[in-house]
């Protein structure tokens, strides 16, 4: 029966790290979709966030098989509850690159993306998801706090892209509506970060029983 219980813990955690993998394959499609004008990537994110949707539900289902039918104790418990919510914050991660794929679908003069610094906030958010995700898996607390500081790198990529916006309009080189979207998609990418950090809040949560 340990057996059992050990081999089902295994198979949650591989599943999570493949929902992870999913999270950043879709944050990079959407933007590599939407600086290069690829439809073809930005159809991909639909059908990849598809598969996330799918993939929390059965690390659900595997989590509450664990907590009915093997009734985990301490750290052991810490840890399905803490995947249950470490899911649905990938689950919504999953949904912003979908929204940004939405977005940049018709994103007027895509290719003036490239003046900002969304490129580099997709990067630090596809970073965060990454390195939570493996806090988790490794149990590693410095991994997770280390995480919870790269928050203000995505925050402050934030801040550039809005000053680069403003900028724009002020200049007047691109038409209000394209920069408003622009803006959202920037909006969209500091949210994923934020859901990033969630997830190494519930790995510290799981090695220390606190909750930051």
């Amino acid at each position: 029966m340990r057996e059992l219980y050990t081999q089902q813990l295994m198979t949650m955690k591989t599943r999570l790290i493949q929902m992870g993998a999913m999270c950043e394959d879709a944050i990079s499609c959407s933007v590599k979709g939407m600086l290069n004008g690829d439809a073809e990537l930005l159809k991909k994110v639909e059908s990849t966030e598809m598969d996330i949707n799918q993939m929390e539900r059965e690390i659900e289902r595997l989590c509450m098989r664990l907590l009915l039918m093997q009734q985990p104790v301490a750290s052991d418990l810490r840890s399905v509850s803490s995947a249950l919510k470490i899911i649905s914050d990938l689950e919504r991660i999953g949904d912003q690159a979908y929204d940004i794929a939405e977005i940049a679908k018709h994103l007027k003069y895509s290719e003036f993306a490239g003046k900002v610094h969304i490129q580099d906030m997709a990067a630090a958010a596809v970073h965060m998801v990454t390195d939570s995700v493996e806090a988790f898996v490794k149990q590693d607390l410095e991994l997770a706090q280390n995480v919870l500081k790269e928050d203000d790198t995505v925050d402050q990529l934030f801040n550039k892209v809005r000053a680069d916006l403003i900028h724009m309009i002020r200049a007047q080189e691109e038409d209000v509506e394209m920069v408003l979207d622009l803006l959202m998609i920037a909006k969209y990418l500091e949210r994923i970060g934020d859901h990033a950090e969630n997830v190494a809040e519930w790995v510290v949560y799981l090695l220390t029983g606190e909750h930051v």
